[in-house]
């Protein structure tokens, strides 16, 4: 344990006012976890200790936190629910900082335009709050927008920094801003739709400005109404084969909570990551190819592409066990984590699966969730059998 003195040393300001806590730490009220297993934190249920984790319950722990990580010299990673992150063997030697500021409150749009009829609001959610849950709201009101992102584990302040999409709607579809932390500049602001650079499972906060702005809370723009027909492939399916006549906002999240129910494993019961892989996204030129060869190419409101799970299921994976990884039967895109050892298991059986789609197919696949290791540390990985060992 390091010691009072020496933390004493190092702490200046509000850092003052420090008690211990057998392994863990508290300054302004503001409790400080050390070397807590990432394994417990991620839905993978893999990877190291983590050096320190804070919890972030009100704006000023924010500061605190990051402040804390800076006063260190410490790497930081800001960690949501743990359903998109892969975490190394190593753990992370740095701080983890968690969004656990929870809650929901809406502003009608139509009061402030001078009308008493029912129209659009905005529903501001704090960033840990979680997002099925605020899916549930809106659709319980009636409001259009987010219904199709039912089941999508994690913590709003995650959704927009991926785009969070699914079933025909993107959370770029709906947003208005978010608070943020800067942490260069160390204050708050507010970031609007324009400013973010929504495309495709990215934003500018995990492009061009990741690690440096540290989601308060999310303002979306919702309305009464329902998705318009067609909707995504699935969804019809389901529609024809359950004789489905109810598509607002409520109907269409029981729908797809059904769907992701029958092909999607439960992270609480099974271990995994959500979507692995991304989809394949191509231009009209590529999609005129692709189709003349017979591949199955989704013309959607956010572009062409390729189900990646249909490419590899092509490939003959679907529902293999590679390194202690399964395939999941009814979602390819899926990998479970069931009996593999370590990192370098889960590294070999993507390579292999990335491999085999790229032999087959020329496609090359690309990881969704991101990876939780401190930077400028190297670990070795096992690939598929034939490749080389790599090194990151």
């Amino acid at each position: 344990m390091v010691m009072l003195d020496k933390l004493r040393n190092k702490w200046r300001g509000s850092f003052a006012r420090l008690i211990f806590y057998g392994k863990n730490v508290k300054i302004n009220d503001m409790k400080i976890l050390e070397n807590v297993p990432i394994s417990e934190m991620t839905t993978m249920r893999m990877g190291g200790p983590a050096r320190y984790v804070i919890d972030v319950l009100e704006e000023e722990d924010a500061v605190n936190a990051f402040d804390f990580a800076r006063e260190r010299n410490l790497p930081v990673f800001v960690l949501g629910g743990g359903a998109n992150t892969i975490a190394r063997d190593a753990g992370f030697d740095g701080v983890i900082i968690r969004n656990a500021m929870t809650g929901i409150t809406e502003q009608s749009l139509a009061d402030r335009a001078g009308t008493t009829e029912s129209g659009p609001l905005r529903i501001t959610i704090l960033g840990g709050t979680e997002w099925d849950s605020v899916v549930e709201y809106a659709s319980e009101r009636g409001l259009t927008g987010i219904e199709a992102l039912s089941k999508i584990p994690g913590r709003t302040g995650a959704a927009p920094v991926q785009n969070i999409g699914a079933y025909g709607q993107e959370i770029a579809d709906s947003f208005v801003s978010c608070r943020v932390y800067d942490i260069k500049a160390r204050e708050f602001k507010t970031l609007y739709k324009a400013d973010m650079r929504f495309s495709y499972r990215h934003s500018i906060l995990n492009t061009t400005e990741s690690g440096r702005y540290f989601v308060i809370s999310v303002a979306l723009r919702l309305e009464p109404g329902q998705m318009v027909r067609p909707f995504y492939k699935s969804v019809e399916k389901y529609i024809a084969e359950h004789s489905e006549t109810d598509f607002t906002p409520a109907g269409i999240r029981k729908i797809v909570s059904a769907i992701r129910a029958d092909k999607l494993p439960d992270p609480r019961e099974k271990a995994s990551a959500g979507s692995f892989f991304k989809n394949i996204y191509l231009s009209e030129a590529e999609a005129v190819e692709a189709e003349a060869k017979g591949y199955p190419v989704y013309h959607g409101h956010d572009g062409l592409k390729i189900n990646s799970a249909w490419l590899i299921e092509q490939c003959g994976l679907k529902g293999k066990l590679l390194y202690g990884m399964r395939v999941n039967e009814k979602a390819p895109l899926v990998l479970i984590n069931e009996s593999a050892t370590g990192y370098a298991d889960l590294a070999a059986a993507r390579a292999e699966i990335v491999a085999a789609v790229k032999a087959k197919f020329g496609y090359t696949l690309e990881q969704e969730p991101v990876e939780l290791a401190t930077p400028g540390r190297e670990e070795t990985e096992r690939v598929a059998p034939g490749q080389e060992e790599v090194r990151r």
